[in-house]
């Protein structure tokens, strides 16, 4: 039989970066997954300028070189037309549609499937601090 869970997680407030959430995640969702055997865990960030991916897990430098990479590929300096948030906004909208706003995860006997060097990345796209949320969906065969 299949079985659903849903949590949504609000983060707490942070500026334009890379940042390394798993454990975050892991502990709003850690009551719930461990009812399943094996299926899926969709991660959906409610924004249009901030992403998730999944990226290296130990390396700090990584968090910050994508950013920056993330930067040279849409710079403020561009004239876009959509400015009414002010010069980052078009770009952190930019750096969402191309980096995306949810991940699919396996679970296995109670936990995310991650690789040994996974992690999972909340991408702050603006400069200041902003709340973000995810909505967390579980769903797979329950253990016996």
């Amino acid at each position: 039989m299949t079985v659903w869970s849903q949590v949504t997680h609000t983060f707490p407030s942070r500026s334009k970066g890379s940042y390394l959430v798993t454990r975050e995640i892991e502990q709003a969702i850690s009551k719930e997954i461990k009812q399943y055997k094996i299926g899926m865990c969709n991660l959906f960030l409610q924004h249009t300028s901030a992403s998730l991916c999944l990226n290296e897990n130990v390396c700090p430098e990584v968090r910050r070189d994508l950013t920056m990479a993330l930067d040279h590929m849409a710079p403020e300096n561009l004239r876009y037309e959509h400015t009414d948030e002010g010069p980052d906004d078009m770009p952190g909208h930019v750096k969402s549609a191309v980096m995306g706003v949810s991940l699919d995860i396996p679970i296995s006997n109670g936990e995310l499937a991650l690789g040994t060097w996974q992690g999972i990345y909340l991408c702050e796209h603006r400069t200041y601090q902003h709340r973000r949320s995810v909505i967390i969906t579980m769903q797979g065969e329950k253990k016996k």
